[in-house]
């Protein structure tokens, strides 16, 4: 899914300036320990399934619907792993925002791996040993779903 319609409407009224948007990873293993990835089809980076919750949307619910309108896969949310301030970004367009993201552990319950969407140009399953290039953020998301710490949180004094 592209761009939601209500940060659409938002944006006829706010132009570019910084959005803070709730946002949502899902680290999802299946049976065997490996995990689930898509290759987005605007960097071509590999990344952990995510996206901006809809207004009214509890937090767990949009890592399932990310994760299965992405990839195919159906899951549950297990815990939550992360939460952090994202720095802003800025898009091609000029558009700029700050995600607060919320990470969750979760699990595969079914479905099969596939390109669901025109966001991904691959979905894949790898064991952690073998994991492609990832982004620092990606590494550590995936460093505490994997762990059975509490979740990980950062302060202002951290930065």
């Amino acid at each position: 899914m592209a761009t939601p319609e209500f940060i659409r409407a938002i944006r006829a009224h706010a132009g570019h300036q910084l959005l803070y948007l709730p946002g949502v990873t899902a680290v999802v293993f299946d049976d065997a320990g490996r995990l689930l990835l898509g290759r987005r089809a605007d960097t071509g980076r590999w990344e952990l399934p995510a996206g901006i919750a809809e207004p009214g949307e509890q937090p767990a619910d949009v890592a399932v619907r990310e994760v299965r309108e992405e990839t195919g896969v159906e899951c549950v949310a297990e815990r939550v792993v992360l939460v952090q301030a994202e720095p802003p970004l800025t898009y091609p367009n000029g558009d700029v925002c700050q995600f607060m993201d919320t990470t969750f552990r979760c699990r595969a319950t079914g479905g099969e791996a596939r390109v669901n969407d025109d966001e991904s140009l691959e979905v894949a399953w790898y064991a952690l040993d073998a994991l492609p290039p990832l982004r620092d953020h990606a590494l550590l998301r995936i460093k505490q779903a994997h762990s059975e710490g509490p979740a990980w949180f950062a302060t202002m004094s951290e930065r």
